[in-house]
């Protein structure tokens, strides 16, 4: 574990550092496999399929029904296997959605990879659902009277993604275009997805 970890008790990191250390010394765990797991959770898999995902789904309706109706079908098309327990919400402009999980930290790794360090905290978790509208202006996204806020809580058997909205503008670009315009956090649904500025 060559990085730090300034948010998370120095106890659990020191613990952490002497069971992978112990691990390497008894030949059970391969010294890059650890660098490997996080580079997997941090750029191969994580929010990079799910960003594919929604970015799919903007570009062909039938993509985005399968998403709505059954993740697991439509995940695989994005190379994420045997990951069932996920439920996609649609913001729209009438309907925002938050996600959060109330009692641990439940969160869909193989699709938004390495969650936050907020999310895990439990400022968040009890804020999100008694005040949401509260807890997105902190995160700078600002929720007009219009639209319902509507929070999604995670658990060990179902677990929530959100599809943002596709931003104005955006119409003619790519998968990929798209893919990288899509931030982990507008896929937790405390930040929207913007266009790119124009040069």
């Amino acid at each position: 574990m060559g990085k730090n970890h300034p948010n998370v008790d120095p106890y659990v990191v020191s613990r952490v550092r002497a069971l992978e250390s112990l691990l390497l010394e008894q030949g059970i765990l391969a010294p890059d496999t650890v660098d490997r797991v996080v580079a997997r959770y941090e750029a191969d898999t994580g929010p990079l399929a799910g960003a594919r995902a929604v970015a799919r789904a903007w570009l062909n309706p039938d993509y985005k029904a399968l998403l709505l109706s059954d993740s697991h079908q439509a995940l695989k098309a994005v190379g994420v296997e045997s990951y069932d327990v996920l439920r996609v919400k649609e913001n729209t402009p009438t309907v925002h959605n938050l996600v959060v999980c109330t009692l641990c930290s439940c969160y869909p790794w193989p699709v938004l990879g390495l969650p936050p360090t907020w999310y895990k905290m439990p400022a968040y978790r009890s804020r999100a659902v008694i005040e949401p509208r509260a807890v997105l202006a902190e995160f700078g996204l600002e929720i007009g009277p219009e639209r319902e806020v509507r929070v999604w809580d995670s658990s060990a058997e179902l677990r929530y993604m959100v599809m943002p909205q596709q931003p104005a503008g955006t119409e003619g670009m790519t998968e990929e275009q798209l893919t990288a315009l899509i931030p982990r956090d507008a896929l937790i649904g405390v930040a929207e997805v913007r266009a790119p500025a124009l040069v």
